[in-house]
């Protein structure tokens, strides 16, 4: 990725953002008290012009902020200072808002997800060795990964539900309930955990004590 989009895999696959979230990313939206970012906006084309709008369904949402992303985030913008875009609220016609957005366009404006993935992210997917992107291969795919890693991790359907925003927790394992991993191990160690410890309790003394 060129050096100025790369906060764009960062906040995909470290925060679970849309792409549209992603353009509409800003560090005044970083709690640093409580190490969680609240997602409230994102760039969005309305009648083929920008603006900014509510997360997909007007839901927004807070999602936990690890310290190295956001020791990165801080990074970036030490060297690529945060630009403030002003866009109507919603529609073309509604109330301007300004926000200091992390990454802008090379003219300092919003980044369309269109123009991004075709003179961006597709250039930067076959320099990686991927020749023939297919929608698969999209930014989206980085919201599954964000996914993959908190499910493996043990981490609860409802909780990643919340994070990626999804309308239900129903929905979210129904789209990833193959990347849940197999709970019969889980449950082996448990039960050996928990027998072992009551066993151990009822033993009686040993032989030497017992003298």
């Amino acid at each position: 990725m060129p050096e100025q989009y790369r906060p764009a895999v960062w906040l995909a696959s470290g925060l679970g953002l849309r792409s549209g979230e992603v353009f509409g990313f800003s560090l005044d939206d970083v709690d640093r008290d409580r190490n969680v970012v609240r997602v409230r906006r994102q760039v969005r084309l309305v009648e083929n012009r920008p603006v900014f709008a509510p997360p997909k369904r007007g839901k927004t949402r807070e999602v936990p902020i690890g310290a190295a992303l956001l020791d990165d985030l801080d990074a970036y913008a030490e060297r690529f200072p945060s630009t403030p875009v002003t866009l109507p609220w919603r529609h073309p016609s509604g109330e301007p808002v300004t926000v200091s957005l992390l990454m802008v366009n090379a003219e300092g404006g919003p980044v369309r997800r269109t123009t991004f993935r075709t003179s961006v992210w597709i250039p930067a997917l076959k320099r990686a060795g991927i020749e023939a992107p297919t929608r698969a291969d999209g930014m989206h795919a980085l919201r599954h990964l964000y996914a993959s890693v908190l499910l493996d991790a043990g981490e609860s359907v409802k909780a990643v539900s919340e994070y990626l925003g999804h309308a239900d927790p129903g929905f979210t394992l129904r789209v990833y309930t193959h990347l849940l991993p197999s709970s019969h191990e889980r449950t082996r160690k448990a039960v050996d955990a928990f027998f072992g410890t009551v066993l151990d309790g009822l033993d009686g003394p040993d032989e030497d004590q017992a003298a």
